[in-house]
């Protein structure tokens, strides 16, 4: 059940079904009049700030819309831009790399004085960074010390096991495996440098197979996070099957409420009362798109072009030779960028 696209994403004028939050996905803050200056200036939106992306719409047309995921974020800072509606101001910079191509954002807050947007989305950015082991796999990190876990801060373990065989190399590693509600973890007990961090978020199949080891407990991370397969022997083969039963039982339920692992508290008790709104209700009358022109991405893009051409093929739709379309995009969706 790993998360699919919404916060590795840049995606532009997307249906009201994707801005629908994912399961355990978190409004943090939302604020009103903000200008998408690059994009859609002259346009009053709405940002609202979750525990995995950034959302934009505009307020006239919420058909208009961003989808900004935290992981696809290289810098965050603020500049001095010329807005539509606020003349010179300083603004919201963002650069993001989705889909190997970057785009650039920058957003402007229409009310004089307010600032607040700036550290709610730099916060809840540093946040995610900070958390990244409770939804990516990690090999060789420093998540032992002193054969001890370093347990996160919404972390409960549950299960430690010693004398439990790595079936990674051809003679096997002997050492510790703990299972947590959002990971498990082993270490060889020779050198606990040599381990392995997999949340539950990244796991696909939980089995117990014949290895050349004897009865072993096999586990298969996703693709997404590099199609691992681990073996582990518990003996006695009794208490394996125990394992087993145990990791399916937490991985069912981390499927039904996961934790991400972001976590983002305000500073006064003001801002606090914030989440307590239905910050989300306006989109409640937001169709699915029907037709309708989308977004110019180019405005966003933050390169300008490529260095180097690719390779021309021949369009059967066109009838022409053209360069090849880069990854992630179709003809179909570059041809609607253009106004009919």
């Amino acid at each position: 059940m790993a998360l699919t696209w919404e916060d590795k994403e840049v995606r532009f004028d997307i249906p009201f079904s994707e801005m629908r939050l994912k399961s355990e996905e978190k409004i943090v803050d939302r604020l009103d009049n903000i200008e998408d200056t690059k994009g859609n200036g002259g346009d009053r939106g709405r940002m609202i700030i979750t525990t995995l992306r950034i959302l934009w719409h505009s307020i006239s047309s919420p058909r208009i819309n961003l989808s900004i995921g935290f992981n696809s974020i290289i810098s965050i800072s603020t500049k001095v831009v010329n807005s539509k509606l606020r003349g010179t101001t300083q603004a919201l910079h963002m650069l993001t790399n989705s889909n190997n191509t970057r785009f650039e954002f920058i957003f402007t807050n229409l009310i004089p004085g307010n600032m607040r947007h700036f550290t709610s989305v730099m916060g809840v950015h540093k946040a995610y960074l900070s958390s990244k082991l409770y939804r990516e796999l990690k090999l060789r990190g420093a998540v032992v010390y002193n054969k001890q876990l370093k347990i996160l801060p919404l972390e409960q373990v549950f299960t430690t096991l010693h004398g439990v065989w790595n079936l990674s190399s051809d003679q096997g590693n002997l050492g510790t495996l703990i299972i947590s509600n959002v990971r498990l973890v082993w270490f060889a007990d020779m050198n606990e440098g040599f381990n392995i961090s997999l949340p539950h978020l990244q796991i696909d199949t939980i089995k117990v197979r014949d290895s050349k080891f004897g009865t072993a407990l096999v586990i298969t991370s996703t693709q997404e996070s590099g199609g691992y397969i681990l073996g582990f022997r518990i003996d006695p083969e009794e208490k394996l099957h125990v394992v087993y039963k145990e990791l399916i039982s937490l991985y069912l339920v981390y499927n039904k409420k996961p934790i991400y692992g972001v976590e983002y508290k305000w500073s006064h008790q003001k801002e606090t009362d914030l989440q307590k709104q239905h910050l989300i209700d306006d989109f409640s009358e937001v169709e699915e798109p029907k037709g309708e022109m989308t977004n110019v991405i180019t405005a966003y893009l933050a390169d300008g072009g490529h260095i180097k051409d690719r390779m021309p093929l021949y369009s059967e739709d066109l009838g022409i030779a053209i360069e090849s379309i880069k990854e992630g995009y179709t003809l179909q969706k570059l041809w609607e960028v253009i106004p009919m």
